[in-house]
């Protein structure tokens, strides 16, 4: 063996644990490293916690962080939303995720304004909620294209069916 090569060796021999110390410092925490509260919260995932992948076990880590903190109405709230997603079919959960990933490559205006506009339709009285899904399925594909492309051009939303505006300083009829 030549003496740049004998050197070569030697120096990456003596630098392999300062390697071995920085991957592991960047790796998902082993079950016994987590915090009591984290061990609670992920208590399903103990038995094969191990086998997981370490991006997994840290996204894991991090939900179980923000359970933490989450008020008991939120908690509510989360069991309620998740409680819907395992009803959900695999193609409505896909269907889910593609509305999601267009919503979030929406420019962050439109995206507060779909906000804006779900916050509304939340905060009407459960009877005209169901109306207007009613009116909404009934529609033909063109009808709805009209109602969307109407929507978009008066950025109070449907409110004018009531003679209201949503945006804060208008009232009243129009």
């Amino acid at each position: 063996m030549t003496k740049p090569n004998r050197r070569l060796i030697i120096g990456l021999l003596l630098l392999w644990p300062v390697f071995t110390l920085a991957a592991e410092s960047g790796a998902a925490p082993a079950w016994d490293q987590l915090s009591k509260e984290e061990q609670q919260t992920l208590k399903p995932f103990q038995e094969r916690w191990d086998s997981l992948p370490p991006e997994r076990r840290e996204r894991l880590q991090h939900g179980a962080k923000r359970w933490e903190s989450m008020t008991p109405e939120q908690r509510a709230q989360a069991k309620e939303r998740f409680s819907r997603w395992q009803n959900l079919t695999p193609e409505q959960r896909e269907q889910a995720r593609q509305r999601y990933e267009r919503f979030r490559q929406l420019p962050p205006e439109q995206q507060e304004r779909l906000r804006r506009r779900a916050q509304w339709f939340k905060n009407l009285p459960p009877e005209r909620r169901a109306e207007l899904r009613a009116k909404w399925q009934n529609m033909t594909p063109e009808q709805r294209q009209e109602y969307k492309e109407k929507w978009r051009r008066d950025d109070s939303g449907p409110a004018f069916e009531r003679g209201m505006s949503p945006r804060p300083g208008r009232m009243g009829p129009r």
